[in-house]
């Protein structure tokens, strides 16, 4: 069964998200027949590609706010990020365009890296402060997870995933996406937001059960003789 799920990696309540839908999935006794697709989603594609603010400024600009009620804001998440394990560092986050670190996540999807690759990049963005719409940087973090450096490179001047992403971005917005994270279920089933893992699991659970009626285990009448197994044993 397939989950999609739409982030942006500046976006503190997809990581968040993400570490609760994992332990959901880490409870689910069919977590094998599972199959994750991570799509792309940009919440500000103005952002430029070299910061010219802090994150506190930023959101008080884009939001409206005084900075005390975003610093306040900030406060909430870094101590909801903590309750799964998470250190946020938001005071060296840096803002820049999310664009590359998309590509990057677009062709680790094809070497079927896509969760290791949204996992370094929200690490590398709230956490260690690194800027992800540096091309040496993001060089660096695609060899953390196993990409090649001189693939990555490629890859991230490939005008194909820009369209990969935008496709992505078009198709949440068919189906009413309007924030992120959001994980749809089969296609059938959504969750929005950082949810507990308990609501993760009662969707992953009901969606399953539905999913599996229409995709029924093969259970196959076997009629032995002479074979030889993969350990090298012939009989």
């Amino acid at each position: 069964m397939k989950i999609e799920i739409w982030s942006d990696v500046i976006c503190p309540f997809c990581y968040i998200g993400k570490r609760n839908f994992e332990t959901a999935l880490g409870q689910f006794a069919d977590k094998k027949n599972i199959e994750v697709i991570w799509k792309s989603f940009q919440l500000d594609p103005a952002i430029p590609e070299v910061a010219t603010e802090s994150y506190t400024d930023y959101l008080v600009k884009r939001k409206g706010m005084a900075v005390e009620q975003v610093q306040g804001m900030l406060s909430n998440v870094t101590q909801m990020a903590t309750q799964v394990g998470l250190d946020y560092h938001l005071d060296q986050s840096i803002v820049v365009n999310s664009l590359k670190a998309h590509q990057l996540i677009q062709f680790a999807k094809l070497k079927n890296l896509g969760s290791e690759a949204e996992e370094r990049l929200f690490k590398a963005f709230f956490i260690e402060g690194k800027n992800i719409a540096d091309t040496e940087t993001l060089v660096q973090l695609g060899k953390d997870f196993g990409l090649d450096e001189s693939e990555i490179k490629a890859n991230l001047e490939d005008e194909k995933y820009k369209y990969e992403i935008a496709q992505d971005i078009q198709e949440a917005q068919n189906i009413g996406v309007t924030g992120v994270p959001f994980f749809v279920f089969d296609r059938k089933h959504a969750v929005s937001g950082a949810q507990p893992a308990e609501a993760f699991l009662e969707t992953l659970s009901k969606s399953f059960v539905e999913w599996r009626k229409s995709n029924p285990e093969a259970i196959l009448e076997i009629t032995e003789g002479n074979s030889c197994t993969v350990d090298g044993k012939c009989d």
